[in-house]
């Protein structure tokens, strides 16, 4: 199908979607949850061509894992659908209410934003997450994918497609656009009087070119150069199998630690354990002078290596003088996505927590925790690294706008 008219489709569609009850859209979603699961095994087929075609093509493993469906992430997915059905509605939402001197009442309620388009990478749940949030937040979808995992996002859509039509409901709520080449991308971008807003989840090149060619009001979703400060008064017996999480749990995710940043004083204890963690992990240590002392195989650190976001089995360590220098150090490098302390010192934690800007701040605990799945929203569109509209993980509020209903009693104004 062509471009321009998925478009009109779903422009056509968006007011039909905002007319549907809470319950017609929470069956919806339990339905597309069954039908992913009972065509679980057609979808893994798909998938499996995506993931041949991607180690053929010589693939980063940590991009293959991104990639990669089995029942156990098909069975995430299927959950995903069935806790955003079970979330509150946001549509009609009042957010604050007042009276004006004269009489008129204005209240602010949360409405839809209309069509909402996905650019992204490489990804396939993302095309289930996407159609529950927007669909439950009453807004058309239009999904374009990277040409990685075509044969996976066209499987999901149609079960998709098929599960909205078994229950009376357009399917043109969720749309693909199936086109790979890159020009039908740039020409989505442009496509503002069809599409409301449009989010990029995916590398930085992929962000930075939606950002600066796009003609439609973008949400910036970010990369993830994410930082775990250890401090010295950071319990170790905590710290270690926190940084374990952060760093190897999925190399392939953007809240996935990439920077180490250790406090002087305890370097000598601390970052011989942290190297052994390491090399069990076969995770490669790029770090600075000092710490390299401590950690004599370790690789030294280029200044670029403090502000990469690697995807990989490798990480960088920085060693500072306090939490002051380890507030600067971070905020010049990091991506505004998660960054971490760990310290029993109250202190510490608080100015830790005011000084770094980013979207997730974290004290004792591992970065992973950045999703929306985490943070019960049952899914993510995203996270928000930017400060205008949405920050963070972005669940069903972040897809609404708002509008202000005006009540008055035949008043006019002077």
């Amino acid at each position: 199908m062509e471009l321009i008219e998925i478009c009109k489709r779903a422009k056509a569609v968006k007011y039909r979607i905002q007319k549907l009850s809470t319950k017609d859209k929470n069956r919806a979603l339990i339905a597309a949850a069954d039908s992913l699961i009972e065509r679980s095994q057609e979808i893994i087929a798909a998938n499996d061509k995506d993931y041949a075609n991607g180690q053929q093509n010589g693939m980063h493993q940590g991009m293959l894992d991104r990639l990669r469906l089995d029942e156990k992430r098909i069975n995430a997915m299927a959950e995903g659908l069935r806790q955003v059905a079970e979330l509150e509605d946001p549509i009609g939402q009042e957010i604050e209410h007042f009276e004006r001197p004269n009489g008129i009442f204005i209240r602010k309620v949360r409405v839809p934003f209309g069509v909402v388009g996905i650019i992204y990478e490489s990804r396939p749940n993302v095309t289930a997450d996407a159609f529950a949030l927007t669909f439950k937040s009453g807004n058309a979808v239009i999904l374009k994918g990277g040409s990685d995992a075509i044969f996976s996002n066209i499987s999901i859509t149609n079960v998709l497609r098929d599960a909205l039509s078994s229950q009376g409901i357009d399917p043109d709520a969720v749309q693909l656009i199936e086109d790979t080449d890159r020009s039908v991308t740039t020409k989505f971008m442009t496509m503002k009087e069809y599409v409301d807003v449009l989010i990029p989840r995916g590398s930085a090149r992929l962000i930075s070119a939606v950002v600066e060619n796009s003609t439609i009001p973008v949400i910036e979703t970010g990369t993830g150069n994410c930082h775990i400060y250890v401090d010295k008064d950071a319990d170790l017996n905590k710290a270690i199998p926190i940084i374990i999480n952060a760093k190897t749990q999925r190399i392939g995710v953007c809240n996935a630690a990439e920077s180490l940043v250790v406090h002087e004083d305890i370097k000598e204890k601390f970052l011989p354990l942290f190297a052994d963690a390491m090399r069990s992990h076969s995770v490669e240590v790029r770090a600075d002078e000092e710490a390299r002392e401590f950690i004599p195989d370790a690789k030294a650190a280029e200044p670029e290596d403090f502000g990469k976001e690697y995807l990989d089995y490798i990480i960088s360590v920085k060693t500072v003088k306090s939490v002051d220098e380890a507030i600067e150090h971070i905020n010049i490098y990091n991506t505004g996505h998660s960054e971490s302390i760990i310290t029993e010192n109250k202190e510490a934690a608080d100015k830790f927590l005011a000084g770094v800007d980013a979207a997730c701040v974290y004290v004792n605990a591992s970065t992973r925790f950045t999703d929306g799945f985490e943070f019960g929203f049952g899914a993510e569109i995203g996270i928000s690294t930017q400060k205008l509209h949405a920050r963070g993980p972005m669940g069903l509020r972040e897809l609404t706008s708002y509008k202000y209903v005006i009540e008055g009693n035949g008043q006019i104004r002077s």
